[in-house]
């Protein structure tokens, strides 16, 4: 286990699925204390409504979520190398990450989390993929930084 960072940036493909769950669930594990952020490769997406409703059965807010991309990141100032640390979730972020902070001594780290996106015919089978992916990203979480120290 690491101590947490004083700031982490989680990116996937679009920034509505992925990584804005990653983000919900870290502030409401670890609380404020570390600056977490997200962004995508693209930003041509909504935040998911499966995202949302997964995400409010362990009381994490994503509803006002606006999904954007890492060029859209650094015009409005959040500059890549502020972050201490760079968790990418899927293989195409984790290129754009390296290939952006090829630059910076900065910290970039792959979680293969499961894109439930596409996945399930009904709104069930649905649900059930995308709670997959957050109890994906909740294992990571603990793995790394241990139990939450936020209580509810």
């Amino acid at each position: 286990m690491h101590p947490l960072p004083h700031s982490v940036l989680f990116c996937c493909d679009h920034n509505a699925v992925r990584s804005p769950m990653a983000e919900g669930i870290m502030k409401k594990f670890y609380g404020t204390g570390t600056y977490v952020q997200s962004a995508g490769v693209h930003n041509d997406m909504e935040i998911d409504g499966f995202c949302i409703a997964v995400c409010q059965e362990i009381d994490v807010e994503l509803a006002r979520h606006r999904s954007r991309s890492f060029d859209m990141m650094q015009e409005w100032g959040d500059d890549l190398s502020s972050f201490d640390l760079v968790v990418a979730l899927s293989p195409a972020s984790q290129r754009r990450a390296l290939e952006l902070t090829r630059f910076f001594h900065l910290d970039v780290e792959y979680w293969p989390i499961m894109d439930p996106t596409g996945l399930g015919e009904t709104r069930a089978e649905k649900l059930h993929h995308y709670r997959q992916t957050r109890d994906q990203i909740i294992k990571h979480l603990k793995e790394r930084w241990g139990e939450p120290t936020e209580r509810s």
